[in-house]
């Protein structure tokens, strides 16, 4: 019987049991076993992907967990723990033979002996493997064929940001400039886009989309995420469902409403002033961030719909709504448990048993798209708007 199941696949370490820095951007709380933890308590998420597992240290402790009896291997792929799913993952930066680049790709191995062999061969072209996010030193389609050889995916990272990534500055037009399209398994979307801005660029109409956190602390995970209908929670299901076989597929992705994204519209890099006419309103620089709208606008080839994808549901997670604090979201999920259960389904009537109705309206509001949001650029997150508040 098939299923659904909340997934995120792009999640960071930010240090090791150890304490050693992994991604060093990433909040130290960052853990594997928090994650773990976070993951299945708090966010509701049932299947993870851990992007940093091809760190020794890492792939140590997840052996750990499996010989100490609180995790095991998944048959057909994936560790499974209480109440969540691990996907084996990495992130990794590339740059072509031209110098074009660098961008930053996801790839998914479904076992750890798998992970290792993929960890020793970074490690032949890549400076430092225990960092997240290093530079390979390999042809990018060498890069895709040994992913392959591995039985692994692979899946260019947040496509459309400014900085390192496919289209943000990696390629001038297309995807084949650096990339072979036929070893290409999905297109994660990342923020300040959605399904139908990246359907205007033809080339991808092939791909399946995922969306999912990049979190970089534990409140971030779930910010993006997808429902998948699968059999059981493995790595054999989910590509099967990349594949939409057999009834399996990509249901619905969620994220934040492109607006609210840190990079949607065209912002000054220098003081992070609105831009008119290439120009920053504000100090008058002519450093700018171009935006991902902008940027679309540039790539565009085509705004016909033609292909019939899953529904992009815009998401406010629950630190974006105004005035709702840490102790009363803290009170929220003590009564509601995780996270999905408070944005999607909690009635209105016990919301307004413990936060305030300006609370109550701004979550509801959430679930029908209906909130007044301010878009966000170089850098800064969009603004849901506090209709409370006088301005």
């Amino acid at each position: 019987m098939l299923q659904q199941y909340v997934v995120d696949l792009h999640i960071h370490i930010g240090r090791t049991r150890s304490g050693a820095a992994v991604k060093i951007s990433a909040a130290p709380s960052l853990t594997l076993a928090n994650i773990i933890r976070g993951a299945a308590s708090t966010k509701g998420i049932d299947i993870i992907g851990v992007i940093d597992c091809h760190v020794p240290e890492v792939l140590d402790e997840i052996e750990e967990s499996i010989h100490n009896g609180e995790a095991y291997l998944l048959e057909e792929g994936g560790i499974q723990y209480t109440g969540v799913t691990l996907f084996l993952g990495t992130e990794i930066e590339l740059l072509d033979d031209q110098g074009q680049g660098p961008i930053h790709v996801l790839v998914f191995l479904p076992t750890i002996e798998k992970m290792r062999i993929f960890s020793d061969w970074l490690a032949m072209r890549m400076k430092n493997r225990t960092l997240s996010s290093q530079r390979i030193y390999e042809r990018t389609k060498g890069v895709q064929m040994k992913v392959r050889e591995l039985d692994g995916l692979f899946i260019p990272a947040h496509v459309f940001t400014p900085f390192k990534s496919l289209y943000g500055k990696g390629v001038k037009f297309s995807l084949t400039e650096i990339l072979d399209p036929d070893l290409i398994d999905a297109i994660e979307l990342g923020l300040s886009s959605d399904t139908s801005m990246a359907d205007q660029i033809e080339e991808l109409h092939r791909y399946p989309y995922v969306s999912n956190s990049d979190a970089h602390s534990l409140e971030k995970m779930a910010r993006e995420y997808q429902m998948i209908r699968m059999k059981c929670p493995t790595f054999s299901e989910f590509r099967l469902a990349l594949k939409q076989e057999d009834g399996r597929a990509i249901i619905a992705n969620f994220g934040l409403n492109p607006l609210l994204g840190k990079y949607h519209q065209t912002n000054c890099a220098v003081c992070g002033g609105e831009v008119d006419e290439q120009k920053c309103q504000d100090c008058g620089s002519t450093k700018l961030v171009k935006g991902v709208a902008d940027r679309l606008q540039e790539l565009a080839t085509t705004s016909e719909k033609v292909v019939e994808r899953p529904p992009y549901i815009h998401q406010i997670p629950l630190e974006f709504i105004p005035k709702l604090g840490k102790k009363t979201l803290q009170k929220l999920r003590a009564l509601f448990g995780t996270d999905m259960n408070i944005i999607h389904h909690v009635s209105e009537e016990d919301l307004r048993s413990v936060v305030q109705p300006s609370i109550v309206r701004a979550i509801l509001a959430a679930r029908e798209g209906k909130l007044l949001i301010k878009a966000g650029g170089g850098g800064t997150y969009g603004k849901v708007a506090d209709k409370d508040k006088k301005e």
